[in-house]
């Protein structure tokens, strides 16, 4: 059954059947031809797959990322990061970095992220004479900060998915967020110097202050966020309840870009987003009963568990997997089949599930801005109007630096679970 179910799982994503689809499909192929276990079962476990209270967390992430974005945030954050690292070398890319960061703290997405940055910041540094591919190429990489910057979405699933607390994840998901965020800040400044990019001049005085009150409204959504999860006030699900009132409040009165149009433009949106992710989660939920039926996830830590008793090759071994599974699914999907997989191997190795979370979701986030299926990738050469070849190109010193920092991560796990 399990040869069935793999073999229909890769044929279909090969002639690309999407993946929520291919893992039901697969999932049925497998039980009619390679079992006897009624069909009865995928309804059930296909609702059993998002029957989670926390699963609540998505869609309202979600709507809270889209409600920022469509407030048109990313301007402000621009200015602030323009202020904080603009007189660097290569001002305009430290800026990206830095905006990225920022709005990555709001957003939870690394293509919100991206496509919010980019359409500000690349055609910037294209009339500075950066060069799209390379212009291209930070914001995909800097957007990436995304995904690993709490609150994220990611970190919602993997928590549903293990057990672990998500607000946990969350504050654990800081320290490596801000560390990487210096790391693409060295990267820039090692490109700027020889490439010859000079620094942005300085903000003059008499606007500083303004460019600060304008950011700090929209970076108090993080910090309410983490404040409250880690004050007891509500819990990760509730937070993102709170972050969408607090979008709503800022964006229609504070800010004033929002409007009653624009609103519900944000809820068909998120709507159909959340959609797809529950749908997935409930079919990547009978792929997995199926997988557990055989005995695959046990057989698989019982394997490497024989094979090694060091944690460190162990998620020498893991990172392997995780860069390879990146680069062709998406990161809920390799999330929901990879988690529940790995599990036994975790819980085998005493290895700390918040740790392993973090890990895999940087580990798993560097797909987004590696071919074939980066999307950051895609929605950078778009805006920069230039070939992804070239911009895959530009990626590799940011690809290294990120491999590296989760090398760091392996030798040193402590760094991951400072706030635990």
């Amino acid at each position: 059954m399990v040869v069935i179910l793999f073999a229909a799982f890769f044929l279909m994503l090969i002639i690309g059947v999407p993946i929520a689809a291919a893992l039901g499909v697969a999932s049925v192929i497998s039980v009619v031809f390679g079992s006897h276990l009624p069909l009865l079962l995928l309804p059930q476990k296909m609702f059993n797959g998002i029957n989670s209270f926390p699963f609540m967390a998505i869609p309202l992430f979600l709507l809270a990322g889209n409600i920022m974005a469509e407030a048109k945030i990313s301007d402000k954050l621009v200015g602030l990061a323009s202020l904080l690292v603009g007189r660097y070398p290569g001002g305009l890319a430290q800026v990206s970095t830095g905006a990225s960061a920022f709005f990555g703290a709001i957003s939870g997405s690394a293509p919100a992220t991206t496509a919010a940055i980019g359409t500000i910041m690349i055609p910037s540094m294209i009339k500075k004479g950066y060069g799209g591919d390379f212009a291209a190429s930070v914001v995909a990489a800097s957007g990436v900060l995304g995904l690993i910057i709490p609150p994220s979405l990611t970190m919602v699933v993997y928590g549903v998915l293990s057990g672990a607390s998500i607000g946990a994840l969350f504050l654990c998901g800081i320290i490596p967020g801000v560390l990487i965020s210096i790391a693409l800040f060295a990267v820039n400044s090692w490109i700027a110097h020889k490439k010859h990019l000079a620094s942005e001049p300085p903000v003059p005085k008499d606007q500083r202050g303004k460019i600060v009150m304008d950011s700090v409204l929209a970076l108090l959504m993080p910090l309410i966020i983490l404040g409250g999860i880690y004050a007891g006030v509500f819990t990760a699900t509730e937070s993102a309840a709170v972050a969408c009132f607090y979008g709503l409040i800022i964006g229609f009165f504070c800010y004033r870009t929002l409007t009653i149009k624009s609103v519900c433009k944000i809820m068909m949106n998120t709507a159909e987003n959340a959609a797809l992710i529950m749908f997935l989660m409930g079919t990547a939920n009978f792929f997995g009963f199926v997988i557990t039926a055989e005995r695959v996830p046990q057989t698989l830590a019982e394997m490497i568990a024989g094979y090694t008793d060091s944690q460190t090759l162990v998620m020498f071994i893991v990172l392997g997997m995780l860069l390879v599974l990146g680069t062709f699914l998406d990161n809920v999907a390799a999330l929901v089949l990879f988690v529940p997989t790995m599990m036994n191997l975790v819980n085998a190795m005493h290895i700390d599930p918040v740790f392993f979370g973090v890990f895999t979701i940087i580990a798993l986030a560097v797909g987004q801005f590696t071919p074939p299926v980066g999307l950051n990738l895609f929605i950078a050469s778009n805006i920069a109007k230039v070939k992804f070849e070239k911009v895959v190109a530009q990626t590799v010193p940011y690809l290294v630096v990120y491999i590296l920092m989760l090398v760091l991560f392996i030798f040193v796990p402590q760094i991951l679970t400072v706030f635990e």
